[in-house]
């Protein structure tokens, strides 16, 4: 329907517009991607060239991509029927430990995104390197809290890491399962700046997608590394920068986790870094808490 109301709308401007709709409305099912950004920046020009003009047909290439799916599609078959996450059953019932990601090559961190208040017209600066003798994740750079002028950003001063979600076979989206693990457990080395611990969900409805689980990591500095260790039941629920008052526990199976974050903005001017040497699970036996805050019940 909406196809043939934008037919409808080309036609009181000539017919030589028709192919244009028409290519503008099939586009994005062809590749994906959206025709417009759903945010730009005041004063910033728009993109004069569309996102579906960028796309490559080559033949070649598609068969290409299709056998490398296919190959994706028979590992992922193979481990789910070895047992959960690729391990048998009995391993994974024992399972105490799990690292997630370690870093000890470019590879490493490939799979991690890092992003400041750039995007919003900011002056921080953010890089990620390989640390000495590639045996760990060195994130630096210099924190600016100074606020763009375009009459709308009231805050600015953050920096963040954030690792990329998991993609299946064909695209599909993948989640972590860390229902048997009650921690989060990290090697780090700081400056003794505080950083904020995010986990970023992919929830059922839409009015849910900036809801964030967070939690505080306190760096205590110095040449020494330090074992961290965050109980998920310590995490709070927030939403757009605001702690919600219905707070509830983080869901750890497999239809919640999409991807982990870290991320500075102590409104303090001047250089950071953190080097991180591996990110892992831990199943605590001595931890019983179930949830840290209180609970609401809804009327």
């Amino acid at each position: 329907m909406a196809l043939a109301v934008m037919l409808n709308g080309a036609s009181f401007h000539g017919g030589c517009c028709r192919h244009k709709v028409l290519l503008s409305s099939l586009g994005p099912l062809l590749n994906n991607l959206k025709l417009y950004s759903s945010y730009r920046r005041p004063g910033a020009a728009p993109e004069k060239r569309l996102s579906w003009q960028n796309a490559d047909f080559s033949f070649k290439k598609s068969i290409d991509h299709l056998k490398t799916q296919l190959i994706l599609l028979k590992k992922e078959t193979q481990d789910y029927l070895k047992g959960p996450g690729g391990h048998p059953l009995s391993q994974h019932l024992l399972e105490q430990t799990r690292v997630l990601w370690q870093f000890r090559s470019q590879e490493d961190l490939n799979k991690w995104v890092i992003s400041s208040d750039v995007e919003i017209g900011g002056k921080s600066k953010v890089y990620i390197k390989l640390g000495r003798n590639n045996q760990a994740a060195l994130l630096y750079g210099t924190l600016n809290t100074e606020v763009p002028r375009d009459g709308e950003t009231k805050y600015s001063g953050y920096c963040s890491m954030r690792s990329r979600p998991l993609v299946g076979s064909f695209n599909r989206k993948k989640y972590y399962d860390w229902s048997n693990f009650n921690s989060l457990y990290l090697r780090v080395r700081g400056d003794g700046r505080p950083w904020m611990v995010n986990i970023y969900t992919d929830p059922y409805f839409s009015h849910h997608k900036d809801d964030l689980y967070s939690y505080f990591m306190f760096t205590r500095g110095g040449p020494y590394w330090e074992e961290i260790k965050i109980p998920f039941s310590k995490f709070f629920l927030s939403s757009r920068g605001r702690v919600q008052d219905n707070q509830h526990p983080v869901w750890l199976d497999k239809a919640s986790f999409l991807t982990l974050g870290f991320t500075i903005g102590d409104k303090v001017d001047g250089p950071f870094q953190l080097e991180i040497d591996f990110i892992g699970l831990l199943n605590d036996r001595a931890h019983k808490e179930k949830f840290a805050y209180e609970a609401y019940d809804k009327n």
